[in-house]
């Protein structure tokens, strides 16, 4: 079921002689959409990585009314339907939106723009930094920070030398799915951008235009290299996963 399709997309890439796979692969817009589809979608899984790691630990360490609901609801992009959620993202965000409205006399236009993008990345990849920290924080015994502090240690310094390095290569698989699921995002990134060229057009979306060309080896082309940077960037981030869980060895 893997490897099959693999396989496939590049017997069908071979098609095209080395010199036109090239120009293909490098044209300007295709360029173009590896960074607004690489860049926003590694900007998108830092900063999830940041607050998903923070609201994980809130659902964890504190009580508070409706808590149960709010932990419910960081499940909600996962049923939501992708389409629904750009739909709805770009209703809330336009300029007539509740918060867009609020954000145009600033100058700060969301709906169908780059940061459109940006939005629409973190909302659906949120859920999975936190449900991946979440567990791991759940396990951890609140007794080693207290001896830390009974050592005389800051709070601060027992987050950073006690909590954080075991929770660290948790915190890299969460930005490395979350990241994972940004790149391939479709449904909803296409409604809540503008779909322009060398502005906010994503690899995912140029590959369905090539498709309605009928260019298919040229979309499976874009298909490889999106695949193929993919694997790198996940590879770098299973890498530091391997450095950081030399913690779990000492």
């Amino acid at each position: 079921m893997l490897f099959i399709p693999i396989i496939a997309m590049f017997l069908k890439a071979s098609t095209e002689p080395p010199a036109r796979f090239w120009a293909i692969a490098t044209s300007d817009i295709a360029l173009a959409t590896y960074n607004v589809t690489f860049v926003t979608a590694i900007f998108a899984a830092l900063l999830n990585g940041v607050f998903g790691t923070l609201i994980a630990w809130v659902l964890v360490r504190y009580d508070f009314p409706f808590k149960r609901l709010i932990d419910a609801t960081v499940d909600l992009p996962f049923a939501l339907p992708t389409s629904v959620a750009g739909l709805t993202l770009a209703t809330v965000y336009s300029d007539n939106g509740w918060l867009g409205s609020l954000l145009a006399p600033l100058g700060i236009k969301v709906a169908f723009t780059r940061t459109g993008v940006a939005v629409a990345m973190i909302f659906i990849s949120l859920p999975f930094i936190v449900r991946t920290v979440q567990p791991v924080l759940q396990e951890m015994e609140r007794e080693i920070e207290e001896a830390s502090w009974c050592l005389g240690a800051s709070q601060w310094q027992t987050f950073w030398k006690v909590i954080l390095p075991p929770l660290f290569p948790t915190i890299l698989t969460g930005v490395a799915l979350g990241f994972s699921r940004a790149v391939g995002e479709y449904g909803s990134t296409v409604i809540i951008s503008s779909n322009t060229p060398y502005q906010d057009l994503i690899a995912p979306v140029l590959i369905f235009q090539r498709l309605e060309q009928y260019d298919y080896s040229g979309a499976t082309v874009i298909g490889i290299v999106l695949l193929s940077i993919s694997l790198v960037l996940l590879l770098a981030i299973n890498f530091l996963q391997a450095w950081a869980r030399r913690y779990d060895t000492r």
